[in-house]
């Protein structure tokens, strides 16, 4: 596990906060995990992540274990809560509760979804967001408020959706750009989210990718998913990672044109850690790859498809 340590050590108020090595390959932090763990953390795990509204102001025996692990690893930050583009007045008290974790745990990143989930209650859903100009306004003045409070730039996840809402002014890539732009915030780019609602909406998961503000990516998340017998695919986060959004996280790196953090989402159906850090060492040497390549444009499979042929009969001909 390689990290460095920013600061001389942890204190009772504030954790040492540990440099994440730029192509970094973490997994999510998970109680049933935690006794594997304290044996021994496998060396491809490079950091971990945990979701705030699940873990700060924990206490007792889970509360200690946590604290063992972020004196000693370097630790993502990941909202489930913050319902970004939601009608309801943004959680302050969420934001404010999440900043003193994360000083707490000496964590620097924090990253939430494009999405809303709250309507005077949760609903426990991560809904999608109208994509119109005056919902772009709305959510990323939400954004920035939230970066203000929080003292740092966020990354925001596309995600994965199952209903389009109506009055779209324009695509969901264009959507996700203008807002990011817009917040002048981070991308938290999630490949597994990509396929699953290309499959679900009948587009080409890599023109989607092309038109992201992928020069703004500070993070990524793969997983695997669920077919349903009708089809329809599920970001479950409960099975292994398929060859086709494997494929896609390489040609992702390929267009990022910069290293970033990566992440393996794992949240039922659990394997053993062995098999865990398997998944987690393959996300390594993709980006281990990516290095040795330079960043490209990114080609759509119908367009590699149309170059191949076009230099095929450009040499029939010759």
């Amino acid at each position: 596990m390689a990290f460095s340590p920013t600061s001389s050590g942890p204190s009772a108020c504030t954790a040492t906060a540990y440099q994440l090595a730029p192509t970094a390959a973490g997994l999510g932090f998970r109680r049933e995990l935690i006794p594997a763990l304290q044996q021994s953390v496998p060396e491809a795990i490079g950091f971990f992540e945990v979701a705030p509204e699940n873990w700060a102001g924990m206490g007792g025996r889970a509360g200690r274990d946590f604290r063992a692990f972020t004196e000693r690893f370097p630790f993502v930050c990941h909202g489930l809560s913050l319902s970004l583009g939601g009608p309801g007045a943004l959680d302050d008290i969420l934001l404010q509760r999440t900043k003193g974790f994360m000083r707490e745990h000496g964590m620097t990143l924090f990253t939430e979804h494009l999405s809303w989930c709250a309507d005077h209650s949760h609903l426990y859903e991560l809904l999608p967001i109208p994509m119109t100009e005056e919902a772009v306004r709305y959510t990323a003045e939400r954004i920035i408020r939230a970066q203000d409070i929080l003292g740092l730039r966020i990354g925001i996840e596309n995600v994965s959706t199952y209903i389009s809402p109506p009055g779209a002014e324009m695509t969901e890539p264009e959507f996700v750009r203008a807002v990011v732009e817009q917040a002048d915030c981070l991308l938290h780019l999630d490949v597994n989210n990509i396929y699953v609602n290309s499959q679900n909406f009948g587009f080409d998961p890599y023109a989607y990718l092309a038109q992201l503000p992928l020069e703004r990516t500070c993070y990524v998340h793969v997983a695997g998913h669920y077919v349903e017998d009708d089809g329809l695919l599920i970001d479950t986060h409960g099975s292994e990672v398929i060859d086709p959004v494997w494929q896609l996280l390489q040609a992702a790196y390929q267009c990022i044109g910069h290293p970033v953090i990566t992440c393996l989402e794992r949240d039922f159906n659990m394997p053993d850690l062995v098999t865990l850090s398997q998944e987690v060492a393959h996300i390594a040497r993709l980006q281990q790859a990516a290095l040795l390549r330079p960043p490209e444009q990114l080609a759509t499979p119908r367009a590699k498809r149309q170059a191949t042929a076009h230099t095929a009969s450009q040499g029939q001909v010759a």
